[in-house]
């Protein structure tokens, strides 16, 4: 069967670009230009490749659910699935979304079973960590619950992803929250999975002259509108880079702190 790779070129430009500045009406609606670096996701590409439906749950809390955007057609997976589609016009794209506010690991992982591993998914992006460093929870219990849920994923043969923290006033104020995302960057290190290191696309944003502040809602906690499309959009980046990429595993999302 042919590889779905050489078509990609051109639509991996396109989402490529899509981290890239832009002309429009109003500055304020473009996203900073950002280095993003490929996911490897060997099950996302062999789907692709056999044309079969290409099946994403978005695992997390609040920032997945999407607090403080407009619509619910403003989350970041929401816009992940449109981003994707587009670029891959001949696939299925499905994003499903299983966020719920208020939660940390220790939340999550009594329902990944019900939320995650019976959609049978093909990839899982987790956003954790973000409520655990804001209620200063025990970092060394988290990175045991991330490291289980991490290798109950693994067991069913998806590709995994996790996210961290948004670079947000009430999550730098936690005094765990490097730990944090720390502990993230370990676990996917040690495992193999991928990471998308929101915290260092937003310090690449800030360098640039787009301050954090740009991208979070006044509750100095969830994004704004802006922040999630920017973040879907380099995410899309990354995974489509991932897929036209030959080398075999590159953990982050961005580049490194």
């Amino acid at each position: 069967m042919l590889s779905f790779l050489p078509r990609l070129s051109l639509a991996l430009a396109v989402a490529l670009a899509a981290t890239l500045p832009a002309q429009a009406a109003d500055s304020a609606d473009v996203c900073p230009a950002a280095r993003v670096a490929p996911l490897a996701l060997p099950r996302v590409k062999e789907a692709l490749d056999h044309n079969l439906e290409l099946t994403i749950v978005a695992f997390g809390s609040s920032s997945t659910q999407g607090w403080h955007s407009t619509t619910i057609a403003q989350s970041y997976p929401a816009i992940l699935q449109a981003t994707l589609s587009s670029a891959l016009p001949t696939a299925h794209v499905a994003v499903i979304n299983r966020g719920i506010g208020g939660q940390d690991a220790a939340e999550m992982i009594p329902r990944m079973g019900r939320d995650v591993l019976e959609v049978h998914p093909t990839l899982v992006i987790w956003q954790v960590g973000a409520n655990g460093a804001m209620k200063n929870r025990d970092p060394e219990e988290f990175r045991r619950l991330v490291a289980t849920g991490v290798r109950m994923l693994k067991e069913t043969g998806t590709d995994v992803v996790l996210m961290d923290n948004q670079r947000a006033p009430l999550i730098l104020a936690s005094p765990h929250h490097q730990r944090i995302d720390q502990i993230l960057t370990d676990i996917a290190a040690q495992t193999g999975i991928g990471l998308f290191d929101r915290g260092a696309l937003m310090d690449q944003w800030q360098f640039s002259g787009h301050p954090y502040g740009e991208f979070i809602s006044d509750d100095g906690v969830h994004h704004n509108d802006l922040g999630y499309r920017c973040v879907a959009q380099a995410l899309a980046s990354s995974i489509l880079a991932g897929l036209q990429s030959p080398s075999p595993a590159v953990r982050s999302a961005s580049a490194r702190r």
